[in-house]
């Protein structure tokens, strides 16, 4: 019954969504920002918050006060499943955008409210359009958007949610390249909603914690080459404390 539901939102969304589309473009017109500030809003609001409720998904932030109001930052997260993305968006800073890999941005609709909210589509098999996308999330940053990106570069299937795959240290340029301070996101349990039984909807409990920030300003250089190996060590840690407070 949840996935019909989720199913039929997902296409009256669709046909609001093409209205929106045109007058998020005039808007872009005028204001850039605006249209992705807005656009991010409309996606949280009439997109993501609504699927997480049909979903029976129950969010719970931890560290919340580490959401920079009114600056931009680096979110690094854990990556498990699709629902990622709606916690994070729901539950981040405004504006955002996330770092994609570059097959999503040929999914219609999807990637069109992608674009309009500044998000990315990397290219890890092309070395000169990866280096160039870093550019645009670090223009994005130096601009006051903020960044979601998964350091693992991909979707960990890891049956115990604490076995992270490794960061890719490049991630990291994103963060060191702008100034800007780099965020962990502990996300656990966002597999449960969707990818461990695909493609069949359940309830799940998701927990996600924002981290202290770490002001890449202040590391010697030996530790920001190390960047990506402490923020892992981070994620990994609060993933294993926040697993025990899954509720189901």
């Amino acid at each position: 019954m949840r996935t019909i539901m989720v199913g039929i939102y997902l296409l009256l969304y669709t046909i609001i969504s093409i209205p929106l589309f045109l007058i998020f473009f005039l808007v872009g017109l005028i204001n850039g920002r605006a249209k992705a500030v807005c656009s991010q809003k409309v996606v949280c609001n009439l997109g993501f918050r609504p699927l997480l409720f049909l979903s029976g998904v129950r969010v719970t932030v931890k560290g919340r006060e580490n959401v920079l109001k009114g600056e931009s930052a680096l979110y690094v997260f854990n990556h498990r499943g699709f629902f990622d993305i709606l916690a994070g968006y729901t539950t981040g800073p405004y504006p955002l955008a996330y770092v994609s890999k570059k097959e999503i941005g040929r999914i219609p609709m999807v990637s069109l409210w992608m674009k309009y909210m500044n998000c990315l589509f990397l290219d890890r098999s092309d070395i000169k359009k990866g280096m160039q996308t870093i550019q645009e999330g670090i223009e994005l940053l130096k601009n006051g958007t903020s960044v979601y990106i998964a350091p693992e570069g991909t979707r960990n299937k890891n049956e115990n949610p604490e076995e992270l795959l490794p960061f890719h240290e490049a991630s990291f340029r994103l963060a060191l390249k702008s100034n800007r301070p780099v965020i962990p996101v502990a996300l656990n349990n966002t597999d449960s909603a969707l990818e461990k039984h695909i493609p069949w909807v359940h309830r799940a409990h998701i927990i996600i914690e924002y981290c202290e920030p770490i002001d890449v300003t202040q590391l010697e250089r030996t530790e920001q080459k190390k960047l990506g190996q402490r923020v892992r060590g981070i994620l990994a840690e609060k993933v294993k404390e926040n697993q025990r407070e899954v509720k189901f």
